[in-house]
């Protein structure tokens, strides 16, 4: 080492490079990940129930573009803490680039400044630089910035990359919560219809009662779309960390809807940047019109977006999607795109085409196990559902009735060949859903957790729902503790007969019974469908 020059040893240092040799000293040394600093730490980002309803999506681009990165100032002391930091140094004057979506500051006398020209006697001395960059990792860009200092002819380099934004996982616990309640006015649009056009979300009160194990904050829409009740929807929760500082960013769904024929993205979805944006929290979307209807939609919102935990070479785990072999209903590529971008969590994607919403977490999720990885999958297993209901037959109840959307008895359910033709098909779906989980994670087949869900096919899509409360589509408050939707399965001896075998099943993971069916059910959705959360890091 002491045989090298100056060049060689500042090239060395940070990812320095220095030209032209023998030339008075320059240096730039300091942090290498910088913040994507998209937050609004002075909450100067105003949102007004107007924009929430606009039509278009030109309000979209007005509210993503408000944030503390959106200008060229340092917006306060906490803002301050979101700033990669350089020391420069040269012995004559200079000036700073940057390049890449990135500003570069100089602090001068306790105060931000954009830097351009430094004198030569703030580099004699070392002079702080604040760099943010202005925008996450995405296809078009991979989040590289580098900072350029010319100081008389000297010329070195420093290069930074931007923090990766990083899913959550069902098994951190919830910091905070979040679902709907009712609002006033008619909560959406004239003549507007959810899946079920009889349905609208009510008993909101039997529903937060059941969720008091989780700390929430409840969230009022517009008057005009407060019925848009599907927190895990409107956005995908996810995280970066640099320098220290820590931001979470709420990924906004990519849903763009037809209203009163105006293209249009989600409006209640809007509500993260009233409700959360603010100081360490962002939001970032990635919005692309390609015409798709309503049904191909549904593959947008982000309750088709979960994340497994690490695991054996996945330290950061995995994003997981739902999708379609054919391509027809299947996410939107830039979205996806936006996600995988991040090159942390190489996605899974399974077939959830046959599924009427086509989610992911219809049919599966992450619950802790006495395994080595500490997690297993939980799913849903419809024959485990009617076997559930032949052994109760067999008891000499048959008699026991549902008492959720269908309320017909054991044995009238066992009786109807359609149910039991349907619920055998999308057993075959699930295992292949399975299939692909269990080979990516190297999972075996006997860790899975099956809970019992019957299914039914929606005659006019040809595609299906669960006819019973999805015992796997709830909330983790947790790694002990499971918020389902309760099954309304028939009654024996006293017991929900899918409730008992789900709570043996789940052994080690104590559930919390939520009774949904009018508030999320009957809509198409379930606990995990109407809530979100953020979770510890």
């Amino acid at each position: 080492m002491r045989y090298l020059g100056v060049a060689a040893l500042l090239a060395l240092a940070g990812g320095l490079v220095a030209v032209p040799a023998g030339a008075s000293t320059a240096a730039l040394r300091g942090d290498t990940v910088v913040l994507p600093n998209l937050d609004d730490d002075s909450r100067r980002c105003l949102v007004t129930d107007a924009q929430l309803d606009a039509l278009g999506s030109a309000v979209d681009d007005e509210l993503a573009a408000c944030n503390d990165a959106g200008d060229d100032v340092v917006n306060g002391r906490a803002d301050e803490r979101d700033l990669a930091r350089l020391t420069a140094r040269g012995a004559e004057a200079g000036r700073v680039t940057v390049s890449g979506r990135a500003h570069v500051f100089v602090r001068r006398g306790g105060s931000w400044t954009p830097a351009a020209t430094l004198s030569a006697a703030e580099l004699r001395d070392g002079v702080e630089l604040g760099v943010e960059a202005t925008d996450v990792r995405r296809p078009d860009w991979d989040g590289r910035v580098t900072v350029t200092l010319t100081s008389g002819e000297r010329v070195v380099s420093h290069h930074l990359r931007v923090a990766p934004l990083l899913l959550q996982h069902d098994l951190q616990p919830v910091t905070t919560a979040f679902a709907a309640r009712p609002g006033g006015g008619a909560g959406h649009p004239d003549g507007w219809t959810w899946i079920d056009g009889s349905w609208e979300p009510h008993d909101w009160e039997s529903f937060s009662a059941g969720l008091r194990s989780a700390p929430m904050r409840y969230l009022t829409g517009t008057d005009t779309w407060w019925q848009d009740v599907w927190w895990q929807d409107f956005f995908e929760p996810a995280y970066a960390r640099a320098g220290g500082q820590t931001m979470r960013f709420a990924i906004r769904s990519a849903n763009i809807w037809d209203i009163d024929g105006v293209r249009t993205p989600r409006p209640a979805a809007r509500a993260v940047f009233r409700d959360l944006r603010g100081p360490d929290v962002a939001v970032v979307q990635e919005l692309v019109d390609d015409g798709r209807d309503a049904v191909q939609d549904l593959r947008n919102a982000t309750g088709n977006i979960e994340s497994l935990p690490p695991y054996e070479g996945y330290p950061r785990g995995r994003l997981v999607y739902g999708s379609d072999p054919s391509g027809e209903l299947t996410p939107d590529p830039a979205f996806v795109g936006l996600l995988t971008s991040q090159d942390q969590q190489p996605p899974v994607v399974v077939d959830t085409s046959w599924l009427l919403v086509g989610h992911t977490d219809e049919t599966t999720h992450v619950v802790r196990a006495a395994n080595d990885r500490g997690w297993t999958l939980m799913a849903a297993d419809p024959r485990l559902a009617l076997a559930t209901m032949r052994s109760a037959q067999a008891g000499g109840r048959g008699d026991a009735r549902f008492t959720g959307r269908d309320t017909g008895t054991i044995d009238e359910v066992l009786a109807d060949p359609t149910v039991l033709a349907d619920n055998e098909e999308a057993a075959r779906h699930v295992d292949d859903q399975l299939s692909v989980l269990l080979a990516e994670t190297g999972l075996r087949a006997d860790e899975v957790v099956r809970v019992p869900v019957l299914f039914r096919k929606v005659a006019s899509a040809g595609l299906f729902v669960a006819a019973t409360p999805g015992i796997p589509n709830g909330l983790s408050v947790n790694a002990q503790t499971f918020a389902a939707p309760d099954p309304h399965a028939p009654v024996v001896n006293g017991v929900d007969i899918f409730k008992s075998v789900a709570e043996r099943a789940l052994r080690g993971v104590h559930v919390d019974w939520v009774e949904d069916l009018g508030w999320a059910h009957l809509g198409g959705g379930e606990v995990h469908c109407t809530t979100n959360a953020w979770r510890a890091f």
